[in-house]
């Protein structure tokens, strides 16, 4: 009986720990999923991996490998994204979205081969779902964008980027000489972590401009705009007196969702921000922009009512009754099954905003679409080298300039999320080229080259001592510009003015500089006409004749100064004063009103 009972001892002692043991992996597992739900992403992934580690059910693990490679994907590290997605895929995880994602971290990841095959296996497994065949065409096009950038120069602005989050930049003077940009830079508000990023909660940050065109120390606002939540997302009506800002409470509240707020400037302060009522307290909603008259604000939220996770949203002011309303969704063709957030109005009505629905090149792009209407058409994406592999978003226009800036998370940056600028440079043209003679093919110093533009403008210039010339840039002024079409002849002493020439920079999207060389003849011996027959006693020009005298006519135009010597005679009927007056009639005829009247003419009869 003693060795029985030691047996059963020893049984409920196993069992009790396995109980123990199988009771932590499911409140682990538990944890996670709840850290998960709350968007605490950094805080899960550990959970999660502590919890698989100890795992033995081949279906529960892949949910959890799965689950570590959404969590990598939601805090933006594709590269631990991609390898767990992998894993996933090969353990059978159920759902085909883990296949989808795989290519999605690879495409993001600038493997666009790779990606190209890992969108058709979706598109095999799920072939009514559009973003398997969208995904493989959109890694071609980036390939394509990426080999082939738009003029567009962009710069990091390391002067005020950290390695921590820099993001949403918005100028915050009328000079823009000021920005306010969110960090979560050492330093802000609060010292606690965000379990969703695993750094400090985000602050609004502002920094000026010196003399010299730096920036200068970026410095948190102060209370009341910055908390222990996260604020950020922020933009400034047209006369700087109103801002409108992102707020997220964190953890330690009850209200998960982000909210819209705004203050009033009172001399250089902010007044206590107030929320802008716009849906039920568990939505989120957060990017503010207003249009160009103020009256209409554009903002990101995931509301019921959308085509996707996140849309573009908008409401409009009633000035009567000092209240935002009329919530609408700013439709099909900007809104997708994906998300779009970071919506900008430029001055000239265009909305860019940032989307992962419409075909880019991974991660967020950056796309525009043009005011028609009430509405908005014609997505753009803005491609290379605005956009990239990683996550591009939240532009911003210097006014009317063809200039600003944008964030992105791309490879080479300070930190994770950084502010680049980017400026459009000028389309520089020249055209230039060799005067010569033609027979020789020697080369005319001092030879006279015109320049005349459909947009009105005239300008010349002389051929040096080897002949050349050149039109192009000088102390900023611009001989050859974009969209003209040109027309170009040389003339030189002793010599035939040139044929016309046209040069056009009409839809040229590239610097260039083209060339134009001409040939003038020498003028060495008499220009014979052909041979014109009067009929007897007759001094008519016969319409059969006309016509070999318009080669004539032309070298005239073109060459004013000729001297040209008409020769005009009869044959011997006729007395010699009838015959004499005859000839002179037919020279005359020949030298009709078409003629230039500085082209000089004499009459040998």
């Amino acid at each position: 009986m003693k060795i029985q009972s030691r047996i059963i001892s020893s049984a409920v002692v196993c069992f009790l720990m396995l109980t123990s043991v199988v009771f932590a992996q499911k409140t682990s597992r538990k944890d996670a999923d709840k850290k998960f739900r709350e968007l605490e992403y950094f805080s899960a992934i550990d959970l999660y991996k502590g919890s698989y580690a100890k795992e033995k059910n081949a279906e529960t693990k892949a949910y959890m490998i799965f689950q570590i490679a959404e969590c990598y994907r939601h805090i933006n590290d594709l590269k631990q994204a991609e390898t767990w997605y992998s894993k996933a895929v090969k353990a059978k995880y159920s759902d085909p979205i883990a296949q989808y994602y795989l290519a999605e971290m690879m495409k993001g990841n600038e493997n666009y081969a790779g990606a190209i095959v890992e969108f058709n296996k979706y598109k095999a497994l799920v072939p009514s779902d559009k973003r398997g065949e969208d995904g493989a065409k959109s890694c071609e096009l980036a390939q394509k964008w990426k080999d082939n950038p738009t003029r567009y120069v962009v710069t990091n602005e390391a002067q005020i980027n950290t390695k921590n989050m820099d993001f949403s930049p918005t100028f915050a003077d009328k000079k823009h000489n000021e920005i306010y940009f969110t960090s979560t830079r050492e330093g802000s508000t609060g010292n606690s972590t965000d379990g969703t990023t695993g750094e400090g909660f985000s602050d609004i940050y502002t920094s000026k401009h010196d003399k010299k065109g730096k920036w200068g120390a970026p410095v948190p606002l102060s209370a009341p705009i910055n908390t222990t939540d996260n604020e950020g997302s922020v933009y400034l009506n047209h006369k700087m007196t109103m801002m409108f800002f992102t707020r997220c409470p964190n953890e330690k509240k009850k209200n998960m969702a982000c909210e819209i707020l705004f203050s009033e400037k009172r001399g250089n302060d902010w007044t206590e921000p107030k929320l802008i009522p716009i849906t039920a307290d568990s939505i989120s909603v957060g990017h503010p922009a207003l249009s160009n008259d103020d009256n209409t604000l554009y903002f990101s939220s995931d509301m019921p009512g959308g085509f996707g996770g996140h849309d573009i949203w908008s409401m409009t002011w009633n000035k009567k009754e000092a209240k935002w309303e009329n919530l609408t969704n700013c439709g099909a063709s900007i809104n997708t099954i994906g998300s779009e957030y970071y919506p900008y109005v430029h001055e000239d009505g265009t909305l860019y905003f940032a989307s992962n629905g419409h075909i880019g090149m991974g991660g967020l792009d950056i796309f525009k679409a043009e005011k028609s209407g009430d509405k908005f058409t014609g997505v753009t994406n803005l491609r290379s080298p605005i956009n990239s592999p990683s996550d591009d978003f939240g532009i911003v226009f210097d006014g009317k300039l063809e200039k600003g800036y944008f964030c992105s998370n791309r490879q080479g940056g300070k930190g994770s999320d950084d502010i680049y600028s980017f400026y459009l440079p000028p389309l520089i043209f020249a055209i230039q080229g060799v005067v010569r003679e033609s027979d020789t093919k020697a080369v005319l110093p001092n030879a006279t080259v015109k320049l005349i533009g459909s947009d009105g403008s005239s300008v010349e210039t002389v051929t040096d001592a080897s002949g050349a010339y050149k039109f192009a840039e000088k102390d900023q002024d611009r001989y050859v510009k974009a969209n003209v079409t040109y027309t170009l002849f040389a003339t030189a002493d002793k010599h035939l003015n040139s044929e016309k020439a046209k040069v056009t920079t009409v839809a040229v999207e590239e610097s260039k500089t083209f060339e134009q060389n001409f040939e003038l003849v020498g003028i060495k011996k008499p220009i014979r006409l052909p041979e014109i027959l009067y009929d007897l006693a007759k001094w008519d020009l016969k319409p059969e004749f006309q016509d070999s005298l318009s080669g004539l006519i032309n070298t005239l135009n073109d060459n004013p100064n000729i001297t040209i010597e008409l020769g005009s005679h009869t044959d011997s009927r006729g007395d010699n004063k009838s015959n004499a007056i005859l000839a002179q009639k037919r020279a005359q005829s020949v030298g009709f009103p078409s003629f230039k009247r500085n082209s000089r003419r004499s009459y040998d009869s």
